[in-house]
């Protein structure tokens, strides 16, 4: 069964069409956990309306310590052994669930199965397709200039069971929670990527990601994870992304070796 979470917080403007987007999917087995963070809205009476024509849906609506609290919450109802982030404002192509569930009878377990993930801007433009196609753990604390990470949770499946392995979703991170997600189950996991569509992430003006980016606080704590995480490698991986780091970066900044080479023996 297929465990598909959904963290919401006065989210009516896109639960009703979150909930149809799941239930489009027309999935053989599979549950839409839907964790509510005590909405001031009209989240919980859309999400009622729902859940009474529709048992696959489940839900819980109470105070919470952020979106990482929430998907832990959902992790914690979920009866399937596939689990699935699905984003309240985010959206899956057609069919995808079928597809998953096929994929993961021949995958062992843990795995983390990655597809490529449409990003929409506000005007319904395509702004960018994800295709995170390298997903060791040196490939993604490389950075963001060397190596995409997939940027969203509607293109990547899980099982359950790497959460034994690896733990939760860091509550006390609410931003980069994803990303320190995937630096720690690349770790643990067998990965396979997909060269297909299968998420639609809406990089939408008012969202926190949004905000994240524009006051710079995102980057900062986006390098800093990666740099957590570089300290915990073996020191032989330490000094082989090191080299592989200056090498990619001269590579694509040839103007910049002689003032480096000079730099270094104090010539300038």
């Amino acid at each position: 069964m297929i465990s598909v979470i959904t963290p919401v917080y006065n989210g009516a403007s896109f639960i009703e069409a979150c909930i149809k987007v799941v239930i489009e999917q027309n999935c053989s087995d599979f549950e839409h956990i839907i964790v509510d963070g005590g909405s001031q809205d009209n989240t919980v009476e859309i999400i009622k309306q729902y859940a009474e024509k529709y048992p696959h849906i489940r839900w819980i609506s109470e105070a919470d310590q952020g979106q990482s609290d929430a998907m832990n919450k959902g992790i914690k109802m979920a009866k399937g052994d596939i689990i699935a982030i699905l984003n309240v404002d985010d959206y899956y192509e057609p069919n995808v669930l079928n597809k998953i569930e096929k994929l993961f009878q021949s995958l062992p377990e843990p795995s983390l199965l990655v597809g490529n993930c449409n990003i929409w801007d506000n005007q319904g433009n395509l702004k960018e397709v994800n295709k995170p196609s390298k997903l060791h753990i040196t490939d993604l604390l490389l950075g963001w200039t060397f190596t995409k990470p997939p940027v969203n949770p509607s293109a990547y499946f899980y099982h359950k069971s790497l959460h034994d392995k690896i733990g939760c979703y860091n509550i006390s991170e609410n931003y980069a929670m994803d990303i320190d997600f995937l630096l720690r189950a690349v770790q643990v996991a067998k990965v396979t990527y997909i060269d297909e569509t299968w998420g639609n992430f809406r990089y939408l003006e008012g969202t926190k990601s949004v905000q994240d980016a524009k006051n710079g606080q995102g980057e900062k704590r986006y390098q800093q994870l990666l740099q957590k995480y570089r300290k915990k490698l073996p020191i032989f991986l330490q000094i082989y992304m090191l080299i592989l780091s200056r090498v990619r970066y001269f590579s694509r900044h040839p103007q910049d070796v002689i003032p480096s080479i000079l730099k270094r023996i104090k010539l300038t």
